[in-house]
């Protein structure tokens, strides 16, 4: 196939699609340049489906290189390696609108690759590598309902903005990515500062708008250039099976879906089935691939007739399995204080969903180093999920986190982020981590409570507490009929067509996250599920604030104190030393605080001790203090010349005390008066555009009765120029006599 170009003026910017000449062999490739960001997408299907498999093996990668931004890798090896949490996240991104886009039964292996070759940081890799991928296979031979596509959206200034510049987004209201068809949405990621339910919707009805665009432009490509789509089997039951497992087990199972209780239904159904496989495994068969293919359809069937009943119950009769009203949430409970020694902790309950989450407060050079292609360098809040196997009653994998728990993570740092103290007023460095102890549905949400309120209980002074809900939908696409539930369950996630994740404040939304398993969401659904959300949500938050009403009002015994200070950024270098002499010597002499410095002159101090802070902080005024006309000091005489003294007014500044200014009287010798570490109450009375100090001490005493300040040309003593008076011969014995005496001063 030659190459092939098409062109869109997309929002004011132009999009390129070049499709033909790069990745031929695979079985749809495009290079998809949105101004200067560059994505090569690619999709390739296995030509025969894989043996044993029971899921739809779909891989979405979204590789980062980071010459696209022209940065070479950190690490020893100075490659790229394992995704960072941004490629994870952008692959998760793109895959969630593509993956309900197959056909049921789909058993193929499909490998959807998208590498990032270019960036430009005003331009998204992520959204351009959703359109590349979408177009790949679009293009290819592989069964896919598509076109999708996806688009970022801002709020500044009242405007809806399509994919915003990062200069916008820093402006922005809301952080938006909505992913869907021309006809509907399906995907849905946001971070918002509190927005109402209104602008909110609003803002996904315009993503869409754009959305339809882009999904007409990829309609042209494929009407050129797209291949003609291969048969692919899909899988099954085998009629005559499902009939006979129906006939004798359906009944029992729709009964127990009934059952309130998690761990009863699920050891009811399971007990079921493993006696419908246990009744067909007694049979026999021409081999054991044609046993286990059997006994694997048993299996299937009797979990679809538990599907169909929960699904009945919910869209026809309005009930659900543990016997909730369908706007009704699960029994809640809030504590805090649960650990004594970390900095802040509590833990959050809702039926049987459980999260403890602890808060962490550190130095802000403990910030996260971030290494991928967007223009973050460094991280200041964490939020880490862990979701290990036995919170829901199972052995598995334990190690580093998956995409879900990156995921999760990530949706729960987007929630508490928005309310978060800036970084001039709480200058911490803030990791909260919630450890799922028990879960039962939405733990991302519970741990976003529980992390609320470990944040307070760590006196972090957050603008407003965060409760977050997950929303489900139960949909007959045929009818029409659904049901939006509140607060679902595990059994209603698995089975249902919609987890629609909430969390906001007691004023308005902070995060959003959607993922559906039909064909998209219209407007009527997104806005009863919203209105649902904020009524829960504001159920939970009263919940909450019975545990902590607000935030401690100082940081845990246990956490870092800290005291901040502004210093003009030229003394920057007088308070870090030669080679950090200086700053290292203040923290030996502080008991080891830790001490930042930022190039904008701010000056942070921490430490467990108060004192050891007072100390520390005490040390670099005094470095940085600057002396000003008319202060008074008690100095002390550290050097004397013959004509006048350097006296120390603080730290390392000195100031010249001249002979003339020591006192009323006429003093000959500067040591007939004053000796080394003498102390003089001095005030200063110039400083000169070198920063040289003039005091004076004879301007703090009282005149003696009768004295005259002589006139400038009766002066007896020796002008700043060297004049003479025409009266008066030099003392031969003087030693400055016949000597120009100094008008400059150098300090030690």
């Amino acid at each position: 196939m030659s190459k092939h170009e098409f062109h869109l003026d997309f929002c004011g910017r132009g999009i390129t699609v070049e499709t033909g000449e790069i990745a031929k062999q695979a079985s749809g490739a495009v290079l998809v340049r949105y101004e200067e960001t560059v994505v090569l997408s690619t999709a390739v299907a296995a030509s025969q489906p894989k043996e044993g498999l029971d899921f739809f093996p779909l891989t979405v990668s979204y590789e980062e290189k980071l010459y696209s931004v022209g940065k070479i890798p950190g690490g020893f090896l100075r490659r790229e390696g394992r995704p960072s949490e941004h490629a994870t996240l952008s692959a998760r991104m793109i895959d969630r609108p593509i993956r309900p886009l197959f056909a049921e039964g789909f058993r193929n292996e499909v490998q959807v690759v998208n590498t990032v070759l270019s960036v430009d940081p005003d331009v998204t890799s992520e959204m351009t590598a959703m359109l590349g991928a979408s177009l790949a296979l679009c293009l290819s031979d592989i069964p896919f309902n598509g076109p999708i596509a996806g688009v970022k959206v801002g709020l500044v200034d009242g405007e809806f903005i399509c994919n915003p510049t990062v200069e916008q987004q820093e402006r922005s209201e809301i952080e938006l990515t909505v992913a869907g068809t021309a006809q509907a949405l399906n995907m849905v990621e946001a971070g918002a500062k509190e927005v109402s339910e209104e602008v909110m919707l609003a803002a996904l009805m315009f993503g869409h708008d754009r959305i339809k665009e882009l999904c007409a432009f990829q309609e042209q490509i494929v009407a050129e250039c797209g291949k003609e789509k291969r048969e692919i089997p899909l899988f099954t039951f085998d009629a005559d099976l499902e009939a006979e497992v129906k006939s004798k087990y359906e009944e029992p199972i729709r009964k127990a879906v009934s059952i309130q209780k998690k761990l009863e239904r699920y050891e009811a159904i399971d007990k079921l089935v493993d006696e419908a496989v246990a009744e067909y495994e007694t049979a026999e068969y021409e081999s054991e691939k044609e046993k286990a293919d059997i006994l694997k359809q048993v299996s299937k069937i009797c979990r679809a007739i538990e599907a169909d009943e929960v699904r009945r119950l919910i869209i026809e009769d309005k009930v659900r399995p543990d016997g909730r009203q369908i706007d009704e949430i699960r029994p809640l409970n809030s504590q805090v204080d649960l650990l004594p020694r970390v900095h802040g902790s509590a833990m959050f309950t809702r039926g049987e969903t459980q999260v403890i989450s602890t808060t962490t407060l550190g130095a802000l050079n403990e910030n996260q180093i971030i290494d991928d292609v967007t223009e973050v360098d460094n991280k200041r809040f964490m939020h880490h999920y862990n979701f290990p196997p036995y919170s829901v009653g199972e052995t598995g994998r334990m190690g580093s986190p998956g995409r879900r728990e990156i995921g999760h993570g990530a949706l729960g740092e987007r929630a508490l982020l928005q309310v978060l103290p800036s970084e001039e007023e709480f200058p911490y460095a803030i990791r909260t981590v919630a450890e799922v102890t028990e879960s039962n549905g939405s733990s991302s949400q519970a741990s976003i409570c529980a992390g609320t309120m470990s944040l307070m209980a760590a006196g972090v002074p957050i603008k407003a507490p965060v409760a977050g809900i997950a929303m489900g939908l139960i949909m007959d696409e045929d009818t029409g009929n659904y049901t939006v539930l509140t607060d679902i369950q595990g059994m209603e996630d698995h089975f249902g067509d919609m987890d629609f994740k909430v969390a906001g404040t007691e004023k308005g939304i902070t995060a959003l996250q959607m993922d559906i398993k039909v064909k998209g969401i219209t407007r009527e659904i997104f806005e009863e599920a919203l209105s649902q959300a904020n009524k829960a949500r504001k159920e939970i938050l009263a919940n909450m604030l019975e545990a902590i009403p607000e935030p401690r009002a100082d940081v845990s015994k246990y956490a870092p104190k800290m005291d901040q200070m502004k210093i003009n950024t030229d003394k920057i270098k007088d308070v870090i030393g030669p080679g950090g002499k200086m700053i290292n010597k203040i923290i030996d002499e502080c008991d080891n605080v830790k001490i930042d410095i930022d190039d904008d002159g701010s000056v942070t101090v921490y430490h467990m001790d108060r004192e050891a802070i007072n100390k520390a902080m005490k040390r670099i005024e005094e470095i940085v203090r600057e002396a000003k006309v008319g202060e008074i000091y008690e100095a002390e005489v550290v050097r004397i010349e013959n004509f006048g003294a350097f006296v120390r007014l603080f730290g390392n500044t000195d100031g010249l005390l001249h002979i003339s200014k020591i006192a009323h009287e006429r003093i000959d010798r500067v040591e007939d008066v004053l000796k080394l570490g003498d102390i003089v109450r001095v005030k200063v009375t110039e400083i000169d555009d070198k920063g040289k100090v003039s005091v004076s001490a004879k301007a703090l005493l009282p005149k003696p009765e009768g004295f005259k300040e002589p006139s400038e040309k009766s002066d007896r003593y020796v002008s700043r120029r060297g004049n003479h008076r025409p009266d008066r011969r030099p003392r031969n014995d003087h030693p400055s006599a016949n000597r120009r005496p100094r008008d400059d001063h150098k300090e030690d």
